[in-house]
């Protein structure tokens, strides 16, 4: 479980870090626009009030807290499902980042009242036009490592 809190503490601190050096450092929030590697990687400022995509935006405090505890849910029942699977290493360090992830946007939820995006990806004459930011990334790798490392087995007693 150590595997677990590092990588999850890993994620926090890598997801809170980018996000200030971009949005404040690089004065995102001021400017809303910079152009890294165009069209791959693009930073634009976002505000997520609601799930992925902005899906269910309601601009609500209740909605916010309402995100906050589904999402505390979520680490709770990965952080219970983890100690009672058949895992390793790798299955330990998925579930770490997808904690983290998790926490990383749930930080931001407390502090501002939503999650800061700034990560803009484009290829091949297709315009994205969402943002997403490194919590999201840690989110999607650690559920994708959990399908493949983790088995479907109990821990023997």
């Amino acid at each position: 479980m150590r595997t677990v809190i590092w990588a999850a503490l890993a994620a926090v601190l890598i997801d809170q870090i980018t996000k200030y050096w971009v949005i404040h450092g690089m004065a995102l929030a001021r400017v809303r626009a910079i152009d890294v590697w165009p069209p791959l990687l693009n930073f634009r400022y976002g505000e997520n009030r609601g799930v992925n995509f902005g899906l269910f935006d309601q601009d609500s405090d209740l909605s916010r807290w309402v995100l906050i505890a589904v999402a505390v849910i979520i680490i709770a029942a990965i952080s219970y499902w983890i100690r009672r699977s058949e895992t390793g290493i790798w299955g330990y360090f998925s579930a770490g980042l997808l904690i983290g992830g998790a926490l990383g946007n749930v930080i931001d939820r407390l502090w501002y009242g939503y999650v800061l995006d700034f990560l803009n990806m484009s290829c091949c004459g297709i315009r994205n036009p969402f943002v997403f930011n490194v919590a999201d990334i840690f989110i999607f790798a650690g559920a994708i490592g959990l399908v493949f490392f983790v088995k479907d087995g109990k821990k023997a007693p």
